[in-house]
Order: structure tokens, then sequence, then C-alpha cells
């Protein structure tokens, strides 16, 4: 598995972003899905240097309006302030909801356990779970992460059910026969303000 996984880093380092495509130019082909709900620039703003800044409430998600399948995904995010929680979804799909969360994939970025999978709302992988409220697929590795007010980087490949995740380089998580295997691509709002950056998205063939 970390042979595997090590295989993704080197891919990553040969490939860089040139075919990557900025997912944040503007909110255009994102929406806003929150309880109670809201509008999606008074929760969501793009500032100067492509920087996004996240209120973190109400509680929800925003994603792409368009779906995905077979990616590479490149996301740099920071607690400006203070450290809290958040996630990447993956291949968010229609189906039942787990209060406010979709059915998809988390890549966890909470305060430390970026790196964790969680299957949201009926979403399954192969590998076990661990602990309880969320049971989760921990990371491999000690944590990776950076200080509140420093940038990190989660790099994922999103390929036929197998997900593979670093934080700042560091291989941290894999799993495989994941389901759903394609859809949108959302950031969570957990209730504490982060901030994005240099969100890409290259496919993969």
């Amino acid at each position: 598995m970390i042979k595997q996984i090590l295989f993704t880093a080197a891919w990553f380092a040969a490939t860089g972003s040139a075919a990557a495509g900025d997912m944040f130019s503007d909110l255009r082909g994102w929406e806003l899905r929150t309880e109670p709900a809201a509008d999606l620039a008074s929760a969501i703003g793009v500032h100067a240097g492509g920087v996004v800044a996240v209120s973190g409430s109400p509680s929800g998600f925003f994603a792409t309006t368009a779906s995905y399948r077979n990616y590479r995904l490149h996301v740099e995010w920071r607690w400006p302030a203070k450290v809290g929680n958040a996630g990447v979804l993956l291949n968010i799909s229609d189906g039942p909801m787990d209060r406010v969360w979709p059915l998809s994939v988390q890549v966890q970025t909470k305060s430390g356990n970026a790196g964790d999978l969680l299957p949201m709302a009926g979403a399954k992988f192969a590998e076990p779970l661990t602990g309880d409220k969320p049971a989760v697929k921990a990371r491999m590795a000690a944590s990776s992460e950076r200080p509140a007010g420093e940038w990190n980087s989660a790099d994922i490949v999103s390929r036929d059910g197998v997900i593979e995740v670093m934080v700042n380089g560091v291989p941290q998580n894999r799993v495989t026969g994941a389901t759903p295997r394609e859809g949108r691509i959302g950031f969570q709002l957990e209730g504490t303000p982060y901030e994005l950056r240099h969100v890409e998205l290259t496919p993969l063939e």
C-alpha cells in the first residue's frame, strides 16, 4: 500500500499542475446548501490574489454544479485566526443526507485530523473504520499539518474507486472500492472561518 501511495507522490512531482484549472476564478459554477438557507456570496468571498474566505456558518457545504470522475485535486487551506473543523467532499451524489452532509467521501481538514477519510451519508469503501461519531479511516502517518496561519496543502487522487491523499507532501491515506466514484466536489462549513487558495482540478485519462 505504501509503495502505491509513494508512486502517486512521484506522479504528483512529475506532472505538477500545468494541466490544472483553478476552480475559484469566481463563484460561478458553485452552489451553497446550508441550514438555515443562506446566500452563497454571504458565506463565501473571493478576494485579491485568489484567496477564498469561507465564513464557516451556517452549517452546510458549498459544491460545484459540475460532476467529475477520475481526477487529481489540489487544495490549499489555512485557519487565519484559530483552528477548527472542515473537510473536502469528494464525489457528492444525490441520495440521503446525514443532517446537512451529502452522500460523499470526506477528506478531513479538521485540525489534528487532516488526512482522515470519512464515508458520508451512506458512502462506502473497502477498508475498515475506527472510532465512533464519526467512524473514520484514520491517516497512516504522524500529523503533517502546519500551525494556524500557515498554508496547508492536500493532493488527492480519485480514480475508479481508489482515493489517495497527501497532506503537505506526506502520504496520509488510501482507500479502495469507494462509492460513489464520481460526483460534485465541495467544502464543508462547520463553524470556524478558514481560507482556500489554488483549488485546482486535473482530469485523469
